[in-house]
C-alpha cells in the first residue's frame, strides 16, 4: 500500500508542477514554498513510515526527483528556482523523518 500511495502522490506532484502556469495576479508570498514542502512531505510520508530505517534514503530519492523536476520546469514553459528545492529538501527530511518515528513505533525498528 505505502508503494502504491507513494505512486500516486508522485504522479499528482507531477502533473501540478510540470503543467504551465496559468497567468494572473501573484499569490500569497511564501505560499508556493509551503506547498512544496507540505506536498514533498507527504510524498516521503508511506515509505518512510513502513520502512523506518529508510527514511534518510526516501528523503533523498524525493530531492532527487525535486532536482529533476526543477530541470524540466523550464522545458514547460515554468522557471526552475533553487527556493523550490530548498522547499522540496526540507518537506522531504521533516516528513520522512516524523513518518519514520512514527512507524518505527508501529512496526518496531529505529
Amino acid at each position: 500500500m505505502a508503494y502504491i500511495l507513494t505512486a500516486l502522490l508522485t504522479l499528482a506532484i507531477t502533473l501540478l508542477t510540470l503543467m504551465p502556469q496559468m497567468p494572473g495576479p501573484a499569490g500569497i508570498p511564501g505560499l508556493d514554498k509551503l506547498a512544496h514542502g507540505v506536498a514533498f512531505a507527504a510524498l516521503c510520508g508511506p515509505l518512510a513510515w513502513r520502512y523506518p530505517r529508510m527514511w534518510r534514503a526516501v528523503a533523498l530519492a524525493a530531492l532527487a526527483y525535486g532536482g529533476v523536476i526543477e530541470i524540466i520546469q523550464p522545458l514547460t514553459g515554468r522557471a526552475a528556482e533553487w527556493g523550490d528545492l530548498l522547499a522540496d529538501g526540507t518537506g522531504a527530511f521533516l516528513g520522512a523523518f516524523t513518518a519514520s518515528r512514527l512507524g518505527s513505533r508501529k512496526f518496531g525498528g529505529a
